[in-house]
């Protein structure tokens, strides 16, 4: 027997995680190649608005990578560099990603469906997959070129150009992931942070392209190709920091220390004497849990349902990001008899 859903609650006050993080050069490296999410971030209460808010940064950060092409461009116009008029083609063609992004964000804002009755969350989660394919790629690309140099030294013209170019694609690069990584933390998207790690990857290609052209230019011609294959290293070690929340993700993967929050929330509550399980998974950006619990068998079905009612309500307020819950109150040992629950079917407050 099931009662009637309960209203849907938000949650202002949250249960702040404890997470240990690396201190010195370790911890400044971990920042930077595998930043921690703590698998959701700042809160925003609302999924529209971190929807929306996800449609701004890829938004913005569009129209800032653009702006950077085109200063390479002049930069390449000015130095007739055929080097420098691909590498720009290239950051032109990465600032796209961005575009499965903002229609992914665009197509979560829309109501559910009967068919797609969670929503359209997950289209988040396949333009993670998309940002993966094109880091991968860099990295490709980075350690090839970096191979065909060793194997066949070229000279590098324009030197003072090349280094100037290089300047401005780390900059404009590096930018837009600092505000991608910050956006996609804080509204917990796995796919907008992963993004962000791309465009870091494109910041370290140009700062290879930097630091190559003054090795060579204080007389170290193999410098270029030794700093790309450093670098490719670095795209590497940023793709599995990334793959491996944009995946977790896609196999219903959550923070444990937000199941044991969950747990203790529920246990918490008068009338609840265990707590059979609790289940979450993301849908993009939005965290949703199913709880299984034991109530004293005594308790009338109203009774109960208050209980499961009051429990759905404390888990959402103690579970950062938490949007949807639903918890079945079960009478406990399911061998109460008279006034109370036994053998009924659970209480679910949704």
């Amino acid at each position: 027997m099931h009662e009637e859903p309960a209203a849907h609650h938000g949650h202002d006050d949250h249960e702040h995680h404890d997470h240990e993080h690396a201190s010195g050069v370790r911890g400044v490296l971990q920042g930077i190649f595998a930043p921690h999410s703590h698998d959701a971030a700042d809160s925003i209460d609302d999924a529209l608005e971190g929807s929306s808010a996800g449609i701004r940064a890829v938004r913005t950060s569009l129209v800032v990578l653009g702006l950077t092409a085109l200063l390479q461009a002049v930069i390449v116009a000015a130095s007739g560099s055929v080097a420098l008029l691909a590498d720009t083609i290239h950051n032109l063609s990465d600032a796209l990603t961005a575009v499965p992004l903002w229609i992914a964000f665009a197509l979560s804002r829309r109501a559910a469906t009967r068919r797609f009755t969670y929503g359209y969350g997950r289209a988040e989660d396949l333009a993670g997959l998309f940002v993966l394919a094109m880091i991968a790629l860099s990295a490709v690309v980075a350690a090839y070129e970096a191979v065909r140099r060793l194997l066949d030294p070229q000279p590098i013209e324009h030197l003072g150009w090349v280094a100037a170019a290089g300047l401005v694609g780390f900059l404009g690069n590096e930018a837009v992931a600092l505000y991608r990584i910050r956006v996609g933390r804080r509204i917990g998207s796995a796919a907008l942070v992963a993004d962000g790690l791309h465009a870091r990857t494109d910041g370290f290609t140009s700062l290879a392209v930097l630091v190559g052209a003054g090795g060579v230019a204080l007389g170290f011609p193999l410098a270029d190709p030794v700093v790309g294959l450093v670098i490719t290293v670095a795209i590497v070690a940023v793709l599995w920091g990334a793959a491996r929340d944009v995946l977790g993700r896609l196999m219903d993967g959550v923070d444990p220390a937000l199941v044991e929050t969950a747990e203790r929330a529920l246990g918490a509550r008068p009338g609840v004497r265990s707590v059979r399980s609790v289940r979450m998974r993301w849908v993009g950006h939005e965290l949703v849990a199913e709880a299984d619990l034991d109530v004293d068998p005594d308790l009338t079905l109203a009774e109960a349902h208050a209980v499961a009612h009051g429990a759905e309500h404390d888990l959402t307020h103690s579970v950062r990001k938490l949007t949807r819950a639903t918890v079945h109150a079960y009478p406990a040992h399911q061998a109460a008899r008279g006034r109370g629950l036994g053998g009924a079917a659970p209480v679910r407050a949704s």
